[in-house]
């Protein structure tokens, strides 16, 4: 489709327009050792086992709420969102307040995999499912891209991440 091609003209450039995240700044709260590690997920209230993906994504937590300020009663950790007949799950979704849709979403990968362009289908495929959602976030905790897809004709990529 159009929108299809426009979007894999998108995904050639997304890659020069990496953000910096300072996620290793934050800590997170860790017990067990070795492959019994669990981190304390803040958003679920439950501790879960850390896996390399899970570390990036408690750290991106960590740099929603105490930096970005983004409200944690609005986060969503692993959850599915419905739109039609089309469930997708995500690693996190923030919500808008007022009607409670998906405003930001975001795909966390372990630190080893590479962003590229079959992670960035992935995320365009989710995105055309879900038209209205503002915010679109890649990162692997080395390299971050977030996408205003407001303006559905021009999506762009950002140099930081949005205020809420």
């Amino acid at each position: 489709s159009g929108r299809f091609f426009l979007c894999a003209i998108f995904a050639r450039l997304f890659l020069k327009k990496m953000i910096q995240l300072p996620l290793l700044e934050h800590s997170i709260k860790t017990r067990g050792e070795g492959e019994q590690t669990e981190v304390w997920d803040s958003i679920r209230k439950a501790w879960i086992k850390l896996t390399p993906e899970e570390h990036v994504r408690q750290l991106l937590l960590q740099h929603f709420v105490e930096i970005k300020g983004y409200p944690a009663s609005l986060i969503a950790v692993e959850r599915s969102v419905q739109y039609g007949e089309t469930r997708l799950r995500f690693d996190i979704a923030v919500f808008h307040r007022d009607n409670f849709q998906p405003w930001l979403l975001a795909e966390c990968k372990a630190p080893d995999v590479p962003i590229d362009e079959t992670v960035l289908q992935q995320l365009l495929q989710y995105h055309n499912k879900l038209p209205n959602c503002s915010f679109w976030l890649i990162t692997n905790g080395h390299q971050s891209f977030c996408a205003d897809a407001r303006d559905k004709a021009n999506i762009l990529w950002m140099d930081r991440l949005p205020a809420y």
